[in-house]
């Protein structure tokens, strides 16, 4: 069996991407061909409908060509490797969009690395929101200090950056615990710097960081003002980069919207991109809910996962406060979560991203942000700038209210129900590489639910 799985791996690798196949296929394993129907073990839920919907046919034809034809292709999740263990076992989940694991390095760095040894890419779930950002974090795993160097993550608060590029040290380190990793925020690289200055150690100070293999800097957005650390930041790039050593920041915008950041850092931090994290989606969502309840040993109704889903809106650290939440007044009254729900015991709309919000006041808050008025913005005009504000409106009242077409048409004042449907890809579209659309539509949230 394991022979066969091999050679259909070695298809599908042939067929795609590495960073896609080391993404979504790493962890897999054929547990049974029966009757034209082969039995995949997964290790967490999301990668189940992904290897659903992109990889049926790439999987299909690669039995094919190992001469095994199937009529069908099921997945389970594989739980054998993870104890089962009762929340309240559990130390609490320090970064949003994670799953907490109890597991410890084998082989423990006598380096001071920073790195907390729970944040791992095992426990780190996979969704359209974050897809990319782990395929590169994977990349780097295999060529430290190659192809994305250095690595620069960027997006909102609580959607898992810290996780992720501290899996990333967790990962170089397992593989080889002779490397020098060091974790660090950018406020403590700060305050380490101003006391190595005061007691007039400052060489020592650069020469730690010199002799590292790979620096990871967390929330590099608080270095706004700080002048003299970020000269020394930037000699300290410079030596590792000249040295191919792997250098990894994270930051909640963009170096170009950071004030005060110098240029040529600026420039120098994002040569090989800048990658994101975004806001979920109602289905990723879901599925971080569902491999949490899965690794806690919990048992929560999907009615429940998906009203958790729909109604916090905000980011994942709060989506798993409201899990964690639920839980617990469900095993505080002895009820299931659903059942919590519908006596309303936990109520989401209590908090202000989760109140009702008309179609008209999203008109006015996106009218008002780009400065124009709602008559204004809803005119005929093919003014660019008013224009892009009108068609963002057409996305938000599609995607927060989940207005049909003809009835956007009518609120935004465009006639054709098609125009809406271009409008709504256009954005879409936009959002894959505009860095400033994806803030101006998290401020829009912000302004709408606050």
């Amino acid at each position: 069996m394991s022979d066969l799985w091999k050679s259909v791996l070695s298809g599908v690798e042939q067929a795609i991407p590495p960073e896609q196949f080391s993404t979504w296929f790493s962890g897999t394993e054929l547990i049974s061909v029966d009757d034209q129907i082969a039995t995949i073990g997964v290790p967490n839920v999301f990668k189940i409908k992904q290897l659903e919907v992109k990889y049926s046919k790439v999987l299909h034809d690669a039995f094919k060509q190992n001469q095994t034809e199937l009529k069908e292709i099921k997945y389970i999740v594989q739980t054998n490797s993870r104890p089962k263990v009762k929340p309240r076992d559990l130390p609490p989940a320090q970064v949003a969009g994670t799953v907490s694991s109890p597991r410890v390095s084998s082989a423990p760095s006598a380096f001071q690395t920073g790195l907390n040894n729970r944040y791992t890419l095992d426990n780190f779930v996979i969704g359209s929101n974050n897809d990319l950002a782990v395929s590169i974090a994977r990349n780097i795993v295999d060529k430290p200090g190659v192809g994305y160097n250095p690595f620069f993550l960027y997006g909102g608060p609580g959607l898992g950056k810290t996780h992720l590029v501290q899996a990333i040290g967790n990962e170089l380190l397992r593989k080889d615990p002779k490397l020098k990793i060091h974790y660090t925020p950018t406020s403590s690289f700060y305050s380490d710097f101003i006391k190595s200055i005061q007691n007039k150690k400052g060489d020592e100070f650069h020469q730690k960081f010199k002799q590292l293999d790979v620096l990871i800097i967390d929330d590099f957005q608080m270095i706004v003002g700080k002048e003299a650390s970020q000269v020394e930041f930037f000699d300290i790039f410079n030596e590792l980069y000249g040295l191919n050593k792997q250098i990894i920041v994270t930051s909640d915008r963009l170096p170009s919207q950071i004030k005060t950041v110098d240029e040529r850092l600026a420039s120098r931090l994002t040569m090989t991109g800048a990658y994101d994290l975004q806001l979920p989606q109602f289905e990723d969502k879901c599925a971080i809910l569902k491999a949490k309840a899965e690794f806690n040993g919990v048992q929560i109704e999907d009615a429940a996962i998906e009203y958790l889903a729909e109604n916090v809106r905000t980011n994942i650290r709060d989506l798993e406060g409201e899990f964690n939440r639920l839980l617990a007044v469900a095993d505080l009254k002895g009820m299931t979560p659903l059942a919590v729900i519908n006596e309303g015991y936990v109520n989401t709309s209590k908090n202000p991203q989760s109140k009702a919000i008309s179609s008209r006041q999203i008109v006015e808050k996106v009218a008002k942000y780009y400065q124009l008025t709602p008559k204004e913005m809803c005119s005929k005009s093919r003014v660019a700038h008013i224009k892009n504000a009108r068609q963002v409106a057409m996305y938000m009242l599609s995607k927060e209210l989940g207005m049909s077409t003809p009835k956007i048409a009518m609120e935004v004042g465009v006639k054709d129900h098609t125009t809406v449907m271009h409008g709504i890809k256009k954005i879409e579209g936009d959002l894959k590489l505009n860095f400033g659309l994806r803030d101006d539509l998290a401020a829009l949230r912000e302004k709408i639910y606050g």
